[in-house]
């Protein structure tokens, strides 16, 4: 279908990331329906979206939204930079691959809040019915699904000895973060199929790419929602320059992220009416909690030179002819870390730590120029709230971003505590013998504090600390949305995305979204996850 036509369809998906893709895949399952799927950005085609070691190149580019937050006070007043995958696929297309759930702790705190059929119990067959483990199916595992999952490939020596060092620093071994227990340490596994991305697109579209019922938009940036009161009857939207409206007979979901999705209702006159007359759009519904409960994981690494091989493997044509002749590579990207807790007094584990190849500095855009590694905290379940605000009423403005980042002072003192678990860690004799320098030299130059103490563990963390690209809360379940993930106070508009969480989940977010694209579906169904 060519853009300028003016077809309906029965459903209209905003945002091709990890939940629209799998949400439109199901949807289309049912030949009797259309169902249209809406991005901003490209198709997701290429080397760049396929190689593992490759997503850093994303960034800052035409595929990438490109966000930042306004100055954020317990950062020094640094802008923290926001990357989203603005391309079919969306984040899943740019994202390191970690496959990670969640504790049980975090979907029963949601069913405790009094949200309905989201306890892990409830969402667990939904994770099953999306997943191809490579090991098997098992009580916490699913095969034949649509999305594989595997073990790493390619693990380099210094991220093998890092997980023995932690292990000797007196953290449990784990083999399965999303298995009976996610407490300790161990090894990511990753959506990755021979050794490639397997993106939310690639998964949940590319089997669906003959389906005469399902049209993917690509370069189409949605506006604005059309109503006729409290019904949608379109999304108005700009491909290449051309305006136009998309009608729909049944339903709009929107899948856009925890920061478009927001501002898209917004920008529609659904949310603070206040603040929507404040910025010059007449107010449709007054839903107060639009853009607020915000929630993302803030953390820092401390980084390593080493003196072992250079550990990141060389963009070159014999490296990749390796990666897809075998799936394993130095292109591939591997992971590492765990879960842990800042003391005994927590539920559930409340830091997550990560440990990957390069020296990371300035949020992790500056060239790794020097071989070594990196390893650091985040505060998994953070107590601090921001919010996605209007900028102006140009719907092609980004929005206003403030998340408040470590302004609650619990958050501060389980970073603190984390950043403590890494130093220990960073002392084990296994490590130091393979890195260049102690902590001191990393200290020297900038990449570790200069001792674990409060007062200097929080100058470090103010100075180095950034986000790790989980934002979620702000459709919050329960305020803005049912349990069913239909808007409060409109007729058929859905949101299916990490912002409808209540509370942010204990671990990465890929995986949570695409089985809140799988329970969006099933919901509209009105079918389980068998």
């Amino acid at each position: 279908m060519s853009a300028g036509e003016q077809q309906s369809y029965d459903y209209v998906v905003v945002g091709a990331g990890s939940a629209g893709c799998a949400l439109a895949g199901r949807l289309s399952e049912d030949p009797d329906v259309t169902v249209a799927l809406v991005e901003a950005g490209p198709p997701a085609r290429g080397r760049l979206f396929e190689i593992p070691a490759l997503f850093s190149q994303q960034l800052k580019t035409v595929y990438d939204w490109d966000f930042e937050t306004e100055p954020e006070e317990q950062l020094g007043g640094r802008r923290a930079y926001l990357p989203r995958g603005r391309a079919i696929g969306g984040t899943s297309s740019m994202n390191t691959m970690l496959y990670v759930r969640g504790h049980r702790y975090d979907y029963d705190t949601w069913a405790e809040l009094g949200n309905k059929d989201w306890s892990y119990d409830d969402v667990l067959p939904f994770f099953k019915k999306s997943e191809d483990n490579q090991r098997g199916g098992d009580e916490f595992h699913g095969v034949g699904g649509p999305l594989t999952v595997s073990d790493p490939v390619s693990v380099h020596p210094l991220l093998r000895s890092w997980v023995e060092a932690a292990t000797n620093a007196g953290h449990a071994p784990n083999p399965d973060f999303n298995g009976a227990e996610q407490e300790g340490v161990g090894y990511y596994q990753v959506t990755q199929r021979n050794g490639l991305r397997c993106s939310s697109a690639e998964a949940f579209l590319a089997p669906a790419a003959d389906r005469p019922n399902l049209t993917v938009l690509p370069s189409t940036l949605a506006l604005r929602l059309r109503f006729d009161g409290s019904r949608a009857t379109g999304l108005e939207v700009d491909h290449l320059g051309e305006v136009r409206t998309i009608p729909v007979t049944r339903e709009i979901v929107l899948s856009l992220g925890a920061y478009n999705s927001p501002h898209l209702l917004l920008q529609s006159g659904v949310g603070p009416a206040d603040e929507l007359t404040a910025g010059g759009i007449q107010p449709l519904h007054d839903l107060p909690d639009v853009g607020r409960n915000m929630q993302d994981h803030a953390g820092c690494f401390l980084s390593f030179t080493s003196n072992t091989p250079p550990v990141l493997g060389p963009d070159t044509s014999m490296e990749e002819e390796q990666l897809r002749a075998t799936g394993a590579s130095p292109m591939a990207w591997t992971e590492v870390g765990g879960f842990l807790r800042s003391s005994e007094d927590v539920p559930a584990p409340d830091i997550q730590v990560h440990a990957a190849l390069g020296i990371v500095r300035d949020q992790g855009l500056a060239a790794p120029l020097e071989p070594g590694m990196s390893f650091g905290p985040y505060v998994a379940r953070p107590a601090s709230r921001g919010t996605v605000r209007l900028r102006h009423s140009n719907p092609y403005a980004k929005p206003r971003i403030v998340h408040n980042y470590l302004a609650h002072p619990d958050d501060r003192m389980r970073l603190r505590e984390g950043v403590r678990i890494c130093m220990r860690i960073a002392r084990e004799s296994l490590l130091t013998s393979q890195l260049d320098g102690d902590l001191r030299t990393a200290a020297a130059a900038g990449l570790a504090p200069v001792s674990d103490r409060d007062q200097d563990l929080d100058d470090y963390i103010r100075t180095q600390s950034f986000s790790f690209y989980h934002p979620s809360g702000t459709c919050m379940m329960g305020k803005v949305v049912d349990h069913e993930l239909r808007v409060h106070g409109l007729d058929n508009v859905r949101v299916a995305d990490t912002s409808i969480m209540p509370t942010l989940v204990t671990g990465n977010t890929n995986a949570p979204a695409i089985m809140i694209g799988e329970r969006a579906a099933a919901f509209i169904r009105g079918t389980s996850a068998s």
